[in-house]
């Protein structure tokens, strides 16, 4: 019999040390250690549950030479977006962690992803939920699948023995934070639970070359809930986001060993379940039928799609002694940043203005080449004129005023022309990476910020 340990662990970072510290060294918070036992006074004979499983049982050191350098097989869903954000299907024996808020839809989106493999033997592994609940979701989605297996079960001792009578192809786990081994004393959702049972699953998933999806939770930071190690055992780490009153939920990805971590998915919640949205283009253009001053069209890139989207800007005039500055997916300190330039290079008056930007749809971009449209909707809203509607702007603000040059400027171009404006503003330094062809939409090169509102004023 082994004797029972315990150490302490720090519940931000999962710093493991043998005894209490007021402050973690690894993350530097306060009063974050909490004691954990971490070897349970039992046996470990029993841990590698599928050995007669593996790929070929052996183990030996072998020359890099001596590796077949073959494409990696993929599980190819039927869903574009998540084929997309994983670099192209599931890779076999890979080991993909996805968060999100509570009520998000992660748990609708791998049932209902795991219910299109019909070729594919998936066990889904509920910890939280009853085989009813999980029932009635699926009849919600409304597919059928005879190769879909529900497994409700919390041990991972108890989840290894069906694995090893069911063999699946994929296995979704529901999640991380509710699993427990009988090597670790402490409770499910620990970090040394998490730690030990993600490993065993890694581990699982490499030995048997089985990809499997563990679905984690977030704390109230946004962070994913868990030691930052689970983050680094796993392949791919997604991000699913979005705004609870709007339809739209975003798959982003925020580690990738097989692919981009630039891509990101986007999916409608409906009655049925989570839709993919192949154009989104469509949806972040309202359709309008006045013109209303305030509004610009941004073509931005997101991963290596080109999404057209609307910004909006409202300018007033300021009743307190500070001005405000309120925006919603943008960045505040770029928008001050923008003012400044508009200040110093344009003489507007915006010190005395309070100031108000917006991204439509709920989405929150990064790209910089949106300011140039941040900056017409700006100065739209303060000369209270509408901008032509079937116009849309690509690049980046300098400080000097200057529009600076974007990359991938032709498949901004082509999206644009595609949805049927007749102009698009970009930079006269992308004047090299023009299409050379003629094209249906009139290209618009300027150099600097007043001349775009000489143009458009």
């Amino acid at each position: 019999m082994s004797k029972t340990k315990s150490a302490f662990f720090c519940q931000s970072c999962g710093y493991e040390s043998a005894k209490w510290l007021g402050k973690c060294p690894g993350c530097s918070n306060w009063n974050t250690f909490v004691e954990e036992v971490i070897v349970k006074g039992s046996d470990k004979k029993e841990k590698d549950e599928w050995a007669d499983y593996k790929r070929d049982g052996k183990v030996k050191t072998i020359s890099i030479n001596e590796v077949s350098s073959a494409e990696e097989k993929r599980i190819l869903t039927q869903d574009t977006e998540l084929n997309r954000v994983l670099g192209g299907g599931i890779v076999m024996g890979s080991i993909v962690l996805v968060a999100g808020e509570p009520g998000i839809g992660k748990s609708t989106l791998f049932l209902q992803i795991g219910l299109q493999l019909k070729d594919v033997v998936t066990l889904y592994i509920s910890g939280e939920e009853s085989e009813q609940q999980i029932k009635m979701r699926a009849d919600r989605v409304g597919i059928k699948s005879e190769n879909f297996y529900l497994l409700t079960e919390t041990d991972t001792k108890t989840i290894f023995q069906e694995v090893k009578k069911l063999k699946p192809q994929l296995v979704i786990v529901d999640s991380i934070q509710t699993l427990q081994s009988p090597f670790v004393e402490s409770g499910p959702g620990s970090i040394s639970q998490i730690r030990e049972t993600a490993a065993e699953l890694q581990r699982f998933a490499k030995e048997t070359n089985t990809p499997v999806f563990l679905i984690g939770h977030i704390t109230k930071d946004g962070n994913i809930a868990g030691p930052k190690i689970l983050e680094h055992m796993v392949d791919t780490v997604l991000q699913f986001e979005g705004d609870r009153h709007y339809a739209y939920r975003i798959l982003r990805t925020l580690k990738n060993r097989f692919g981009s971590t630039a891509e990101l998915g986007i999916y409608e919640m409906t009655g049925e379940g989570m839709r993919a949205v192949t154009n989104p283009s469509e949806i972040l253009i309202t359709q309008k039928e006045d013109a209303l001053s305030g509004i610009a069209i941004a073509a931005t890139i997101e991963g290596m799609r080109p999404l057209l989207i609307e910004t909006q800007a409202l300018v007033t005039q300021s009743v307190y002694g500070t001005p405000q500055r309120t925006v919603s997916g943008f960045d505040l300190r770029r928008l001050q940043l923008l003012l400044a330039v508009l200040e110093k290079r344009g003489g507007f008056h915006f010190g005395v203005k309070d100031v108000f930007v917006n991204i439509a749809g709920g989405l929150k971009i990064e790209d910089p080449s949106i300011d140039l449209a941040i900056v017409c909707a700006l100065l739209s809203s303060y000369e209270d004129v509408a901008l032509p509607q079937l116009i849309c702007f690509a690049g980046e603000v300098g400080l000097s005023g200057e529009i600076r040059a974007v990359n991938r400027i032709e498949q901004r171009i082509a999206e644009a022309e595609k949805l049927g404006f007749e102009k698009i503003i970009v930079s006269k330094y992308n004047a090299k990476s023009l299409p050379k062809h003629k094209t249906n939409i009139e290209i618009v090169a300027l150099g600097k910020v007043e001349e775009v509102y000489q143009y458009l004023f």
